[in-house]
């Protein structure tokens, strides 16, 4: 079956009991058994739950992986993930990253012992030479957050498999309808829910999806230890934004097409980073390694606070909040607001200033989006 045909069906069969054709909530925190460890393959939900199972199902199908694993958001994801690693263990990771992934490495993390090297993933020879020390895991996001570079992948898991190095990628940017990192030989891959998958701005969620059956058995252990699993009901939630995954991002992309076509040509714009327009330096990467480009746009505004103030208070289309993938079309200064608990002077030396601003363009009409730009860039 076909990529969009697939939305609607795997891990989806109609329910065998009454013939629904969604999967059921099962809003039920514990299951009956016949005797004591006798029961029909449920026995309480943090451990495992039917609708939970039908969307982990589904996100292995979609990822090519062999196992999916559900939790309440996606840093509950990141974290559990993190608890396979123990004391002493080093990360290498891409620069440009979510805030929150940055503080929980580095606000959290290191304390236990975690080290964790940034280097900039486009320069293969940089990885190369942080993977001449001992590594446990290599991280990355691809398109990042916000700058929305694009990593090469491949490259990157041959330098890891040489240094027998696991490799996980967030792919919550592009979800398994643009990219399918494990078909490009990574380990473990990375949703946060919260955005494109369910893509109705309306639940919090992550995901895990891997490759290996070792990874499988630890890390779905590990989900059942720690307890970060997200609640039947937004696991229904997810299954149902997935049914449109495929034409959302069609259309996500083409917003976020006609917005940074606009942004490009501006006088009033410093740069543009969206790896769908031909100036882009990883556009031939993201046309070779992607499906399509995604519906988030970066943009440097000149001027400084004041500007980019003005800019927001002057959109009418574009809602400024947190978060990003949504259908309705977001606005978010990374600076003061996603990525704030990273330090200043450290947020600038690889990019992310005070001018700049991340758009999530939605599913809106994109004349619309591209018309709140400019009207915006006037006002500046």
């Amino acid at each position: 079956m076909r990529f969009d045909t697939r939305l609607i069906h795997e891990g989806q069969s109609p329910d065998p009991l009454t013939g629904a054709v969604n999967v059921p909530i099962y809003l039920s925190s514990t299951f009956r058994q016949s005797a004591p460890d006798v029961h029909q393959g449920y026995v309480y939900s943090r451990s495992g739950n039917p609708t939970r199972a039908a969307l982990e199902k589904t996100l292995a199908a979609l990822e090519g992986g062999r196992a999916g694993l559900a939790f309440s958001s996606g840093l509950g994801a990141l974290a559990t993930l993190l608890e396979a690693y123990p004391s002493g263990s080093r990360i290498v990771s891409e620069v440009d990253l979510y805030g929150g992934t940055w503080r929980l490495f580095e606000h959290h993390r290191r304390q236990f012992g975690l080290r964790v090297e940034y280097v900039d993933m486009r320069r293969l020879d940089r990885v190369r030479a942080a993977l001449r020390e001992k590594t446990d895991l290599v991280y990355l996001e691809t398109p990042t957050n916000p700058l929305l570079r694009i990593v090469d992948i491949s490259a990157v898991v041959r330098l890891a498999r040489a240094a027998h190095v696991p490799v996980a990628v967030d792919n919550t940017f592009a979800t398994p309808a643009l990219q399918r990192p494990l078909e490009l030989g990574a380990d473990i891959v990375l949703h946060s829910m919260t955005k494109y998958l369910g893509g109705h701005s309306d639940i919090v969620g992550g995901a895990l999806v891997v490759r290996g059956a070792k990874d499988a058995e630890q890390l779905a252990w590990l989900q059942n230890a720690v307890g970060a699993v997200p609640s039947p009901f937004d696991c229904f939630l997810v299954l149902r934004g997935i049914h449109t995954l495929g034409v959302r991002m069609r259309a996500h992309g083409a917003s976020a097409a006609a917005v940074a076509e606009v942004l490009e040509r501006h006088r009033k714009v410093r740069a543009v980073h969206y790896p769908g327009l031909s100036s882009h330096p990883e556009h031939a990467l993201a046309r070779r390694q992607m499906d399509g480009y995604g519906g988030i746009v970066s943009v440097e505004i000149p001027g400084g606070t004041s500007a980019v103030l003005r800019f927001l208070s002057h959109l009418k289309v574009f809602t400024l909040a947190e978060s990003l993938g949504g259908v309705e079309s977001l606005v978010d200064h990374p600076a003061t607001m996603t990525h704030a608990s990273v330090p200043r002077a450290e947020r600038e030396a690889h990019g992310v200033t005070e001018g700049l601003v991340r758009l999530s363009c939605g599913i809106e009409d994109p004349a619309d989006l591209a018309d709140d730009v400019r009207s915006a860039l006037g006002a500046v």
